[in-house]
């Protein structure tokens, strides 16, 4: 069964149990992929759809972060409700040695030598951990990394 279909069917589902936060959230990820479908004049696999639900629920955690600050907690409660909804669709996270494992291949297979070349590493790892780690976190194990190397570097006097 494709991501499409278990969306479908699990939208029908909810529907039928009467679960309304989980139909519309699941309904929102489908005006999304249809969305994204028509302006492309294309159909989404199911790794470009687990990035349309990444892109949602860091948007929801950006959400959080901003009710909490405003004192909504009330608001931050149902964004973290949806959040919960939706990693039910993302591949399982990365563990943190899993995640600076591929960090390091990352800035050897691109040959990365100094923080100008983050976006180089980024390139090359962004489409292996999307929907499965944050980028944010990423991009610091990244930038760590290329620190390291740098320093190494000039240690060795290259």
């Amino acid at each position: 069964m494709t991501l499409r279909e278990r969306l479908k069917d699990d939208t029908t589902a909810a529907m039928r149990s009467g679960d309304a936060l989980r139909r519309d959230v699941l309904r929102m990820v489908q005006n999304a992929v249809y969305n994204i479908d028509k302006s492309k004049h294309t159909t989404m696999s199911d790794d470009e759809i687990v990035g349309v639900i990444s892109r949602e629920v860091k948007t929801r955690r950006e959400s959080v972060e901003a009710f909490r600050a405003g004192g909504r907690e009330d608001l931050a409660t149902k964004e973290e409700a949806e959040i919960a909804i939706l990693r039910d669709y993302l591949p399982e996270a990365m563990s943190d040695a899993e995640l600076q494992a591929l960090v390091e291949e990352g800035v050897a297979a691109t040959g990365a030598t100094s923080a100008r070349d983050l976006g180089k590493v980024m390139g090359w790892l962004s489409p292996k951990i999307r929907g499965r780690a944050d980028g944010k976190v990423a991009s610091g194990l990244v930038a760590q990394a290329l620190a390291r190397v740098d320093v190494a570097a000039h240690d060795t006097g290259h």
